[in-house]
């Protein structure tokens, strides 16, 4: 299946080109299941729409978040999303994925409590007095993407045959030690407590793309009492929630969890042994049950690594410059993401769950959206990119029926390109007076 650019006007065509490649995509006229109030904890959503984590790289070198973060959850609030998912914030500065990457710490909480009051501020404003969408804060350490000055400072949960190779890592580069994880049990959780005095109604334990806690899921090669045996490898995720849950109870756990890398075992988590393009949900669906039972009451299913496999996780048209073209039609990417969510939701029923992988479908993912939550494979449609070029796309879809197929993500990874130059991230062709120029100056770098 070789792959395409989007070329779909009508939802009919994009069906009918799904059904040409035999995947069962969810279409449904009817978009009443996105106005669906969702109950997340102790608190309900004001619909069944999100916006899904997406780095900014624009705080400031101590970890506050900036002007532009500022304008950018503003928008995301004044597009009347029901889950409002701010973005990945470091829990030690040795964590943080770029020198602008969010930090949160004693010092500066109170500029992230400014950030949500704010937010909340302006939704209300655009969407009237009762608009109080659920807010959650994603809690990261970057691991082996580490860079929080100028250089890359990896922190390797286990060595992968690839992605070492990948980063030019020698195979002497050291691993982070079972000490150094123990302790960092202490800091999420002290994270954990921040959030919580600032307002938000989650928090995120990040478990996804490959960062230092989703690797250690893989860390089959690995010694000691974080590598291994299934029990190792879950510990310190486990660990984290079990603290969280016992020591602030009235917060929500979520969670953005990768059940599928596409990356070979052993590296490799959710992946059969034999074939890295086969999923294998046994060991994420027995981690989501274990999850369950600890508390958590949300998870965000997705997939792939954004650095080496990005066509995994956000099917493209075009890739970063440089950048691989995938032998494989992105509608079976998006297929594959609403398939491992769909075993997710109906392995556990009771539990809420987030579906990614909408934004390449464009004015059409409303239509898919409400089929999956119609068919009862997700409870919230999450989208990511979508939001940086079109923040109003939920208001839209619940006023009006429809997206303006004028202001849709067009997949072009600039928002990316963006962050591989050392940029901050946005919409560079339609927020263009903010990023067009910053794209142009990190291309001219």
């Amino acid at each position: 299946m070789p792959h395409e650019r989007f070329r779909f006007r009508t939802l009919e065509s994009l069906c009918a080109r799904a059904q040409e490649l035999g995947l069962d995509l969810p279409c449904e006229a009817d978009l009443t299941p996105l106005a669906r109030r969702v109950r997340i904890g102790d608190k309900w959503t004001p619909n069944a729409l999100a916006v899904q984590p997406m780095e900014g790289c624009d705080g400031t070198p101590d970890g506050r978040p900036d002007a532009l973060t500022t304008r950018r959850y503003l928008r995301f609030a004044r597009g009347g999303a029901g889950l409002l998912w701010f973005e990945a914030t470091a829990i030690v500065p040795e964590a943080r994925a770029n020198p602008r990457q969010l930090l949160l710490t004693s010092a500066n909480a109170d500029a992230f409590a400014r950030l949500r009051e704010e937010s909340l501020a302006a939704g209300r404003q655009a969407n009237g007095a009762d608009y109080d969408p659920f807010t959650t804060l994603q809690l990261t350490h970057s691991g082996r993407y580490s860079r929080p000055v100028d250089a890359p400072a990896p922190l390797l949960a286990h060595h992968d045959g690839l992605l070492d190779a990948a980063q030019h890592l020698p195979d002497e580069h050291p691993l982070v030690t079972d000490d150094y994880l123990d302790r960092l049990q202490d800091r999420y959780v002290e994270a954990a407590h921040l959030a919580a005095r600032c307002g938000f109604d989650g928090v995120d334990i990040k478990a996804c793309h490959r960062y230092l806690m989703s690797e250690l899921l893989a860390a089959h090669t690995r010694p000691g009492r974080y590598g291994g045996a299934f029990e190792n490898r879950t510990r310190l995720l486990l660990s984290v929630v079990r603290r969280v849950r016992a020591e602030l109870p009235e917060l929500a756990l979520t969670l953005r969890l990768n059940v599928y890398d596409g990356h070979p075992w052993p590296w490799g988590w959710g992946v059969a042994r034999d074939d890295a393009a086969v999923p294998d949900l046994s060991e994420p669906l027995r981690l989501i049950g274990l999850l369950g039972d600890a508390g958590v009451a949300l998870i965000n299913v997705t997939v792939g690594n954004p650095y080496y496999t990005p066509h995994i996780n956000r099917p493209f048209d075009t890739n970063v410059l440089g950048g691989y073209t995938p032998a494989e039609h992105p509608l079976v990417g998006v297929t594959r993401m609403l398939q491992l969510t769909r075993q997710v939701k109906q392995s556990y029923p009771n539990l809420v769950v987030v579906g990614s992988g909408y934004s390449w479908l464009r004015q059409h993912l409303g239509h898919v959206g409400a089929g999956a939550l119609q068919r009862g494979w997700a409870d919230i449609a999450g989208v990511g990119r979508m939001a940086f070029a079109y923040p109003d796309f939920a208001r839209d879809l619940l006023t009006t029926g429809t997206l303006d197929p004028h202001k849709c993500c067009i997949a072009c990874s600039r928002c990316t390109q963006l962050m591989r130059d050392g940029q901050p991230a946005g919409c560079a062709p339609f927020d263009a007076e903010v990023y067009r120029p910053l794209y142009d100056a990190g291309r001219r770098g």
